[in-house]
């Protein structure tokens, strides 16, 4: 995969057409227009929405302005979740763009988490990229970085600096063949059911008889109401 420059680039500059619209009980001054932007897929919406909060800030009072947050149909948008994944849970069949709600007010604390700053954003992504190096090669690629390396992997995903990231990113992908390659593949399927919103096991990379496992193979293993029947 390291060197599928070609397609990591392509899906990296994966784009998802939005509009964002403030919830009607929020506008108080002056109508508010919709506010469009092309999200990046793989970065996250409380990272790339600053504009859009500076866009309805104009048509709000300030005082009465609390900490952002997004609905899709009326299910809050978890900030955690990257941006494709939840197009991919709750409006991969809409048609384009898709359409936001922004809000305010009467923040959905039995369904959000609070997200104060970017800070909490890095500290979630770096949690997350420990956890998949942890089940991949013992947490050895991680450990044996430096905090600039850590810093300039999350710097690259903020900016959308797809050559600032991949340069530390490149690391994490590759493939030790000597080793038997990676111990597991960390994976995770996600699910629009509340009381278990994934799905995440062990699961090795090749079979006890030496087979390489495919997507298929982990579908059926783990989840095999996704393929069909024959």
């Amino acid at each position: 995969m390291a060197d599928d420059k070609d397609v990591l680039r392509d899906v990296w500059f994966g784009r998802i057409p939005t509009c964002f619209l403030l919830n009607q009980d929020e506008v108080t001054e002056r109508e508010a227009e919709p506010y469009y932007l092309l999200l990046p897929r793989v970065s996250y919406l409380t990272l790339v929405t600053d504009k859009v909060k500076k866009h309805f800030h104009k048509v709000i009072r300030t005082d009465d302005a609390e900490e952002m947050w997004f609905e899709y149909e009326g299910t809050p948008l978890k900030w955690h979740y990257p941006i494709g994944v939840l197009f991919d849970l709750h409006a991969s069949n809409t048609v384009l763009p898709w359409s936001i709600t922004v809000h305010f007010k009467n923040f959905p604390e039995r369904d959000l988490l609070h997200c104060p700053s970017h800070s909490v954003i890095e500290a979630h992504f770096m949690s997350s990229i420990k956890e998949a190096d942890a089940l991949k090669h013992k947490s050895q690629v991680v450990n044996d970085m430096q905090k600039k390396d850590h810093k300039q992997l999350w710097m690259g995903l903020q900016n959308d600096k797809f050559d600032q990231f991949w340069a530390m990113n490149r690391k994490l992908m590759e493939y030790p063949t000597e080793d038997g390659g990676f111990r597991f593949i960390p994976f995770r399927i996600y699910q629009t059911l509340s009381d278990r919103p994934f799905i995440q096991k062990q699961f090795r990379p090749v079979s006890p008889e030496g087979h390489v496992h495919t997507l298929g193979d982990l579908l059926k293993e783990v989840y095999p109401v996704a393929l069909p029947n024959e």
